[in-house]
């Protein structure tokens, strides 16, 4: 296993819908480190680090949401693992 970092743009009702808790209850209970936050075009911007499986599972669960959600699709940009992040939190 190695450690990825991914970074997503991700479109649908995904704002007003607690969509940012959602995704860092995520993070926290996969052991990814990062953040997320609502971008002002109405799509939520997220990025994780962690091992490539945990990564990966969390893609999927993004594509879930919470109720209320409606996730139509997820840009996903791949880069290298930096190790800046110490735990994962909200931005405003």
């Amino acid at each position: 296993m190695k450690n990825l970092r991914a970074h997503l743009y991700i479109e649908g009702i995904v704002q007003g819908v607690f969509y940012r808790a959602f995704v860092r209850e995520l993070a926290l209970k996969s052991g990814l480190r990062g953040w997320v936050r609502n971008l002002p075009d109405g799509r939520v911007e997220a990025v994780f680090e962690g091992k490539d499986e945990d990564v990966e599972k969390a893609i999927v669960e993004c594509y879930k949401g919470p109720p209320g959600a409606h996730v139509t699709n997820i840009d996903v940009v791949w880069e290298s693992c930096k190790g800046e992040f110490r735990g994962f939190d909200i931005r405003y």
